[in-house]
């Protein structure tokens, strides 16, 4: 089953990156998605990746929300793996300020 909605997941990425990006958040929900459904299962994962989607609205102020360690719904809060995914999109100088 994981490996089903991984290629589905990969299916909709190839396709997706013909369009412009309107992502609000890093990772993408399809990363995102994928990444959840790698650590925690087709169930659990697809769950995390709905809820990021549901979060993915105009009224969220978005920014770096990586897979949590732990299953939850919720936005990742822990500042480590924060810092991590922000030196991954920023590249060394985040870490500086």
């Amino acid at each position: 089953m994981r490996y089903i909605v991984i290629k589905l997941i990969s299916w909709y990425q190839h396709f997706s990156a013909q369009t412009p990006n309107h992502c609000r958040y890093y990772p993408t929900c399809s990363h995102y998605t994928q990444t959840a459904v790698l650590r925690f299962g087709a169930i659990r994962g697809g769950l995390m990746g709905i809820s990021r989607i549901l979060r993915c609205q105009p009224l969220s102020k978005g920014g770096i929300d990586p897979v949590p360690q732990r299953f939850t719904l919720f936005r990742n809060k822990n500042t480590v793996d924060i810092a991590k995914a922000s030196e991954r999109y920023y590249g060394e100088t985040a870490q500086q300020d």
